[in-house]
């Protein structure tokens, strides 16, 4: 950590200095008062690492030398590195990058384009972890089990890089974040909350709060938690099923009472309550398993627990599992229920798919654990 009243400095190894990527603006202006420099110091580092871009500390003009040398001892910049870059045929880009640690995350800039071909609408799906816990058997990163959090930097990174990508393809920035990447943000809580303090601010790439979405496979606790911290984001719930049973049987999560679905309804329901912001459930159908009319029947009562509307997904097949795509012919069945029971739906086609893009596709299957 920086010594300003110390002039002389020797860099210690990167493993015994502090990442300041783990840190937003109120930690970065905590951590230079701890050391005695005014806390507007941190407002600056703030500016130029998330900002600018910046993680030279030699490239920080407006910080004291004393301060630079000191950080240069105590302190790193860690920023992921791009692996690999694709682009799809519908101009969708994948995104692999280096974690610090090594391993791997992926993420996807999704356009929306219009009939001009210009692209009215530009979201980042973001990753939060490498792999996820959750284990739901139609996830390719569910086979991947858990492997390590991201850093609040970590997912900013990758923000900032499809940013320049969407300016470069598109000639505009993005607007839109998804946290429907890989791993279960909510196990992530505070590193994702701070992320998108960080895009949010103005300082940096001062992205509308409405226009991000945290995803969940319903973790009824934190779902209260974000209720109560007042998050100004959208909330998307992968639901899958609208029954215990068959939810149980695909998404292991359900299993548990606390996360089971008669406890995700008293959550989502005081989530509207302390926020009054609408929930959307993500649905995707898999033929034979939890796309009856039946299941649309249930799927209608499930909207009822607080104001909705529905996101019905087409099933991308991952290699090695056995969940086969529902029929046209069954998905117009099933719109059809849900819009006589009054639902407001909409089946969003799948982005990607030949560079292995789309939801439930984004894995490092040879990376080691």
């Amino acid at each position: 950590m920086p010594d300003v009243k110390t002039a002389s400095h020797t860099v210690g190894t990167t493993e015994d200095r502090v990442d300041l990527k783990t840190m937003g603006r109120a930690g970065l202006k905590d951590f230079v008062a701890e050391h005695g420099v005014p806390r507007y110091r941190g407002d600056q580092l703030f500016n130029w690492v998330y900002g600018k871009g910046v993680s030279d500390f030699d490239r920080m003009s407006n910080l004291p030398k004393r301060m630079r040398r000191g950080l240069q001892r105590d302190a790193t910049v860690e920023d992921i590195e791009i692996v690999e870059q694709q682009q799809a045929a519908d101009r969708t880009v994948k995104a692999l990058f280096e974690l610090p640690s090594g391993r791997e995350a992926e993420t996807v800039l999704i356009p929306a384009i219009d009939e001009r071909g210009e692209a009215r609408r530009l979201t980042v799906c973001v990753s939060s972890e490498v792999g996820c816990a959750m284990g739901c058997e139609f996830c390719a990163t569910g086979r991947m089990g858990f492997r390590e959090n991201l850093t609040p930097g970590a997912i900013f990174d990758q923000v900032w890089h499809m940013n320049e990508v969407a300016q470069e393809h598109f000639g505009r920035p993005v607007t839109n974040i998804v946290f429907m990447g890989m791993g279960e943000p909510l196990l992530n809580y505070d590193a994702v909350l701070d992320s998108i303090s960080i895009l949010t601010d103005e300082d940096s790439l001062n992205l509308s709060a409405q226009k991000i979405t945290v995803s969940t496979v319903g973790l009824a606790r934190r779902i209260r938690d974000l209720a109560d911290d007042q998050l100004r984001t959208n909330l998307a719930v992968s639901l899958h099923a609208p029954d215990n049973e068959t939810r149980s049987r695909i998404m292991p999560v359900n299993e548990a009472e606390k996360t089971s679905l008669p406890a995700l309804k008293e959550a989502l329901q005081y989530y509207f309550d302390k926020t009054g912001r609408q929930i959307t459930y993500e649905y995707c159908l898999f033929k034979g398993v939890n796309d009856s009319e039946t299941d649309a029947r249930n799927l209608a009562d499930v909207t009822r627990w607080a104001p909705s509307k529905v996101n019905l997904l087409m099933y991308n097949p991952v290699e090695g599992l056995n969940f086969e795509r529902t029929s046209e012919a069954q998905l117009d069945r099933f719109v059809q229920v849900l819009v006589q029971e009054g639902v407001t739906v909409t089946v969003r086609r799948s982005r990607g798919q030949d560079i292995d893009a789309a939801c439930g596709q984004l894995a490092n299957e040879g990376e080691d654990a």
